[in-house]
């Protein structure tokens, strides 16, 4: 397979961007190659500047749950471009996105616009810290909630992708009241907040764990945060980036019958433009600038284009039928992943919730930060580099999730199979 012109694109990248790649695991290092450079995308392909082309698990890393470039989208972003791009004021499509997403999620009751999900968690931490008039915070080992600096504790994804332990330029009276507990230990969840849940603010996780790889949580853990959180007068996050219809219509709460107090999107809400929001009752979100006293403001927020796109994708995902087609064709792909493993008799676990997944390298059984460091990461470099000479395109860390579109064919599914049992025969 030909990438001269991506080793080239990288090498000119590098000269004029830190490592020549605007977010740190394009660099591939994990799995020792260097990133592709894409050209384009359409459906579940994506291809690179040399005109490889490669069916794609990475997705935007999430948003594109109805494949790239789907003409609904793309149309609709075409007749708003003639309005403008951004003008720093109202319009009526941050309304009309807002009215959508509050419909699709019970437990949100008024909703606010920001540009990415690092600004949706950040905000709605200093939301819960404004509303409670405590400090501390609680997060749990291997949960990404972006890079804001209270947040880089034991924050899986990237930083363990880089094998780093947090970030220099981080001072340590920022993330004091940071506590990064182990994910699904519900005891020792229940062990810190009896010791100090008058003075915790908020816990905020993700609901389904995609940033150490693809962790469901453990029966019960949900049920008993939501509990905590209730009896010592501190508020739920769900960091529902990734989550956000994506693993149910309703986002993960509704998967699990769970209502937080305060919910973070982004990605799929996007359409694949860069947004984030934050929501939740309105007895908190009315605490917000500039009905109350906790602040936040972005110039971009709220774009015409973030929201057409937004309501595009989510117009789509609501039809009849949507999440069952394509939790489908998820599940179809892990039965064959499993299968690879087995008949190669090699030691790992493929995991799905909705049409997100995740392999591991490992024979723990994986439920947190710690068990899905024992992966293989020598072997998944080896299979992410095979895969990829097998024309499939993987997220290069053993620690992200994977996601299916609904543009994914069966035929798709069939050649991803086929490539990972003869990549995994290899290894």
């Amino acid at each position: 397979m030909n990438t001269d012109r991506s080793k080239q694109l990288f090498e000119s990248a590098k000269n004029v961007i830190p490592g020549g790649v605007n977010s740190p695991v394009r660099a591939c290092k994990s799995v020792g190659t260097d990133p592709l450079f894409i050209e384009e995308a359409s459906g579940p392909t994506i291809t690179d500047a040399d005109g490889n082309s490669y069916i794609d698990y990475v997705g935007s890393w999430g948003p594109m749950i109805l494949g790239h470039n789907h003409p609904f989208v793309t149309e609709a972003l075409q007749g708003v471009l003639s309005r403008g791009t951004s003008f720093g004021a109202p319009t009526d499509l941050e309304t009309e996105l807002s009215e959508i997403v509050i419909d699709m999620v019970p437990s949100i009751e008024m909703v606010r616009m920001v540009n990415s999900g690092t600004e949706a968690t950040m905000s709605a931490i200093r939301l819960a810290r404004g509303v409670t008039g405590r400090d501390k915070i609680i997060k749990f080992d291997g949960c990404y909630h972006g890079h804001a600096d209270s947040l880089l504790v034991e924050a899986g994804s990237g930083i363990a992708t880089l094998n780093i332990p947090g970030s220099p330029g981080v001072p340590e009276s920022f993330v004091k009241h940071t506590l990064s507990l182990p994910y699904n230990d519900i005891k020792c969840v229940k062990k810190v907040m009896d010791e100090e849940g008058d003075k915790i603010a908020c816990i905020i996780l993700e609901p389904v764990a995609g940033n150490m790889g693809m962790i469901p949580p453990a029966k019960g853990f949900l049920e008993a945060l939501r509990e905590l959180t209730e009896k010592y007068g501190a508020l739920l996050i769900f960091d529902e980036v990734m989550t956000g219809f994506r693993v149910a219509k309703g986002c993960a709460q509704e998967l699990f019958n769970i209502s937080p107090d305060l919910t973070c999107l982004g990605k799929i809400i996007g359409g694949g433009l860069p947004v984030g929001a934050y929501g939740g009752k309105k007895k908190f979100m009315e605490q917000m600038a500039p009905v109350g006293p906790v602040y936040q403001a972005g110039t971009l927020s709220g774009n015409p284009l973030a929201m057409t796109a937004g309501i595009a994708t989510l117009t789509k995902v609501k039809e009849d039928g949507f999440y069952d087609e394509l939790n489908k064709k998820a599940e179809y792909l892990v039965k064959g992943l499993k299968k690879s493993l087995e008949e190669n008799d090699i030691k790992g676990s493929v995991g799905r919730v909705g049409s997100m997944f995740g392999l591991f390298f490992t024979d723990q059984n994986v439920s947190d930060f710690a068990s899905a460091k024992t992966s293989d990461l020598d072997r998944f470099s080896k299979y992410y580099k095979g895969m990829l000479n097998e024309g499939i395109y993987l997220a290069p860390s053993q620690f992200e999730a994977g996601f299916v579109s609904a543009a994914h064919t069966y035929e798709d599914l069939d050649k991803t199979i086929e490539a990972a049992s003869k990549v995994m025969k290899s290894l």
